[in-house]
């Protein structure tokens, strides 16, 4: 009877610390991830929407998660409980009176150089301390739950895949859910309630912990003198974390400007990989660690199959490729880390080398690399480094190794020697490259057992991928901060192409029907072709006006757009890409805006804040064109966006964008800001126009057109193709402070 009496409380008791526990690090984790997107969010629109801000973003996150994960491993060095309770609840106290989430003042305009350092600084500044204590709860919590004395306390790893649970439904539920729904103030306001609940559950967390046993609370104490891992054991835990975490930027980085360059993509990948964490971690894991090592170079195979034929392949397919091959390599890396993990003595330990790898891996992939790299050279890097998180095992030289590095040798120096480069690529560049690819690719399955051979084997198929272009001739690649350009002349030399990732920017015809040289001013093709809506719209203005027209375009490419105008009128560019200026300004690659308007000034900087300094009614027309590969700068289609170009813009003047896109329905977006401005808008939707056209680098264009008065657009009042428009009340009108593109998304799909 009193022995019933007695496990009774005590069960009761290990219930509450095992459901606050959970609560808390889940809480905790949920706030942690859902404040990388949102407060993202809010500071996209200072560096013109660039994907790449999610990038530097990620470095700071994971540099931040370190510093939490190294503050927890110290302090849960203490003797007294109380005095680590007490320390952490005060750091959360002053996080707290920082909130609610804001851009620091003094944070403007950035530079038009290192725009990632500057972008770190306003990161750090800003939510720097929140960060770094919701950062450090997750390690702490578990520290302190193997202290309570609770039967689960041994293994406290299952606590971990709850917080990652935490983290994947903030991550899913962002812009699914919360942004959609709420505006950016009311976002802020909900996770300034969330961090208020968190910090009364880890009060509780911390009571429970001085209420436990002092024998239970000195039991990790006790362990630490006994198991210490070898800087060996660190160092490979530091490299299957940074492998898997460079590879997350470096996947979304190729994704969203490469393959879709749909807007969100990089929500999927950081999804996935914080899916891996909770089914590693699971006491069973759904899926074994050795499915993973078994599937892995099939999946990279596949992968490598894919990126040398992409350009066969159905876009959901492409995706699915990267994405399930992203999956299974972080699975076989955050698989090892499961399968090497320490005692719960060693927890903390553990995670500050989980938390540095990520750091390392983020810094390569997210600021390193666009240093030193012209193109998204790191994928395949991680991806062939990614072999090497393999386990390994002795091996023996053997004819087949002698067989391997023959053939690697052949190939390397193939790709160096220009004779061989010449028989390489065959008389239609493809079939011997190919098979290059197929057999250097084949060998990573052959050598699965053999980490460093397969991973060498994988790296030269990407090599020869890169090396040897299908159907691309004269291949340069620019990196900037705002994406990897490539241009190219197609085979034969007949046009020179710009593209941003998967998006055409810019095309110009070298070579007329006889094969002779294009002199003089060149004929603009692509989206700004005489037949275009872009065309008609600067014609109608052109037309109604008795004087030289004033132009502002937001947005350069190749500089095509400069040849729309006409002797004497006064156009101005804002680009925020510093080399696309260069590209378009070098008549060696472009001569488009060197013959058309050589002396239009060119204001470098983000447009919204550059056009700002402009004189109001400065303007006949302002045409919007400026895309990051097909991903929007959402802070350009916004009511202030509009209300800004309209200040701008003469009495008659009308604002042109451009809105053709292959993932997103822009034109209800545009109407309804322009609405909201009081100004009309007309669509122009030339999807019948002649088929095959983009055979010749001529394409079909989607643009709108918005004026306070239907006259002011001359004569498209009454030109086939141009629609008047009415903002549909069923979709809310974008400001800077709500967007919602899903909604855009799944407009475009109907």
């Amino acid at each position: 009877m009193n022995t019933t009496q007695t496990s009774q409380p005590q069960a009761a008791r290990h219930r509450a610390i095992l459901i606050t526990f959970t609560v808390a690090v889940f809480t905790s984790a949920l706030l942690l991830f859902a404040v990388q997107p949102l407060f993202t969010r809010m500071v996209l629109p200072r560096l013109g929407g660039s994907p790449s801000v999610w990038s530097v973003a990620m470095v700071f996150f994971q540099s931040m998660l370190l510093a939490g994960y190294a503050y927890a491993h110290f302090i849960s060095r203490l003797r007294q409980p109380v005095a680590i309770v007490a320390i952490h609840l005060a750091l959360l106290a002053a996080a707290g009176f920082s909130l609610p989430l804001s851009i620091a003042q003094g944070w403007g305009q950035p530079p038009n150089e290192s725009a990632e350092f500057w972008l770190l600084g306003l990161f750090t500044i800003s939510i720097g301390l929140p960060f770094f204590a919701l950062a450090a709860n997750n390690p702490l919590l578990q520290t302190w739950f193997v202290r309570t004395g609770h039967p689960d306390g041994h293994d406290p790893y299952f606590l971990y895949a709850a917080s990652n649970v935490g983290s994947f439904l903030a991550l899913l539920s962002y812009p699914i859910l919360f942004e959609p729904a709420f505006t950016l103030q009311t976002q802020n306001r909900l996770w300034v309630i969330g961090f208020l609940i968190l910090f009364c559950l880890i009060a509780a967390c911390g009571w429970l912990l001085l209420r436990s046993p002092k024998e239970a609370q000195d039991t990790q104490l006790a362990e630490q003198a006994a198991e210490k891992p070898g800087w060996l054991i660190i160092g490979r835990w530091i490299f299957l974390s940074a492998v898997p975490s460079g590879l997350l930027v470096a996947v979304t980085a190729h994704i969203s400007t490469d393959v879709a360059a749909a807007p969100l993509l990089w929500v999927i990948p950081l999804s996935l990989y914080l899916l891996t964490w909770v089914i590693v971690f699971q006491r069973k894991p759904l899926i074994p660690h050795k499915w993973m090592l078994l599937v892995q170079p099939f999946a990279i195979f596949g992968l490598i199959m894919v990126w040398k034929f992409s350009s066969e392949f159905q876009l959901l397919l492409n995706l699915g490729s990267h994405l399930a091959a992203f999956f299974i390599i972080t699975m076989t890396c955050h698989g090892e880390l499961a399968r090497l993990r320490p005692p719960a003595a060693r927890l903390t330990t553990f995670y500050v080398a989980l938390s540095f790898g990520g750091m390392v891996g983020g810094l390569f992939a997210g600021l390193i690399a666009p240093y030193i790299f012209s193109w998204v050279t790191e994928y395949p890097i991680l991806i062939a480094l990614s072999l090497l998180c393999r386990p390994w095992r002795n091996q023996t030289l053997g004819r087949l190794d002698l067989v391997f590095w023959g053939v690697v040798a052949f190939l390397v120096v193939a790709m160096f020697n220009p004779a061989l480069t010449t028989w390489l690529r065959g008389d239609d560049g493809s079939l011997v490259v190919s098979i290059a690819v197929v057999v250097a690719a084949g060998f990573a399955i052959l050598l699965m057992n053999d980490p460093l051979k397969a991973g060498v084997a994988i790296a030269v198929a990407f090599a020869i991928i890169r090396l040897y272009p299908i159907g691309e001739d004269r291949y340069q690649t620019v990196r900037s901060f705002f994406g990897v350009h490539k241009i190219f002349d197609t085979q034969g030399g007949r046009y020179r192409v710009l593209m941003h990732g998967s998006t055409i920017h810019g095309a110009q015809k070298l070579l007329d029907g006889e094969g002779k040289p294009i002199t003089g001013r060149p004929e603009p093709i692509s989206y700004y072709h005489k037949v275009g809506g872009m065309a008609q719209a600067i014609d109608a203005i052109r037309a109604r006006k008795t004087d030289k027209m004033r132009v502002a375009a937001v947005g350069l490419g190749s500089g095509t757009l400069a040849c729309l105008s006409e002797p004497g009128e006064n156009w101005r560019f804002f680009e925020i890409d510093r080399s696309i200026v260069t590209i378009a300004r070098d008549s060696g690659l472009f001569t488009y805006y060197p013959s058309c308007t050589p002396d239009a000034p060119i204001i470098l900087g983000d447009a919204r804040l550059t056009m700002e300094k402009e004189a109001d009614g400065s303007f006949d027309l302002i045409i919007v064109d400026a895309y990051s590969s097909d991903a929007i700068p959402i802070h350009l289609a916004t009511q202030e966006a509009m209300a800004i170009y309209k200040r701008k813009l003469a009495p008659d003047g009308v604002v042109v964008m451009h809105i053709s896109n292959r993932h997103l329905e822009l034109a209800s977006v545009v109407t309804g800001i322009a609405a909201a401005n009081q100004m009309k808008t007309w669509v122009y939707d030339a999807t019948s126009e002649e088929e095959g056209v983009d055979e010749y680098y001529v394409f079909t264009t989607e643009v709108t057109i918005s004026a306070r008065r239907p006259e002011d657009i001359g004569f498209l009042l009454e030109k086939t193709g141009w629609d008047a428009q009415e903002p549909d009340p069923a979709i809310r009108t974008w400001t800077d402070d709500y967007s919602n593109i899903v909604g855009a998304v799944l407009r475009k799909w109907k």
